[in-house]
């Protein structure tokens, strides 16, 4: 069971063309945001979609995948595990972020 216990599967959209960053000592990551939908029907048995948006992070090879093959809108599925950290903005203020820390990815859907 100690392979579950911060692991993270989630199949959606990328909201935006991921962003691509490049560091000195060659190494890349790439900030994606990820739109999972769940559609349910409420108590008049209207049909609503829920969605929630993902902060998805990933580097090395997987990033180099994701700058050449990924796109807007995309279909994506991801595994990995939750990363929350903090850091200050340049006016002082203290911000926290929760990222999900991608391990595998698969493409999914038509290619393009």
């Amino acid at each position: 069971m100690n392979n579950l216990r911060n692991k993270v599967q989630l199949i959606g959209n990328l909201g935006q063309a991921p962003e691509i960053i490049s560091f000195e000592s060659g190494n890349k990551l790439a900030k994606m945001v990820m739109a999972t939908n769940e559609t349910y029907k409420n108590a008049k048995g209207e049909k609503i979609t829920d969605t929630q948006w993902h902060n998805v992070v990933a580097w090395g090879k997987t990033a180099d995948i994701i700058e050449k093959y990924v796109q807007k809108g995309q279909e994506i599925a991801v595994e990995g595990k939750i990363v929350s950290r903090s850091y200050e903005t340049k006016e002082g203020e203290k911000r926290y972020r929760t990222e999900i820390q991608v391990s595998e990815l698969l493409l999914l859907g038509n290619k393009k």
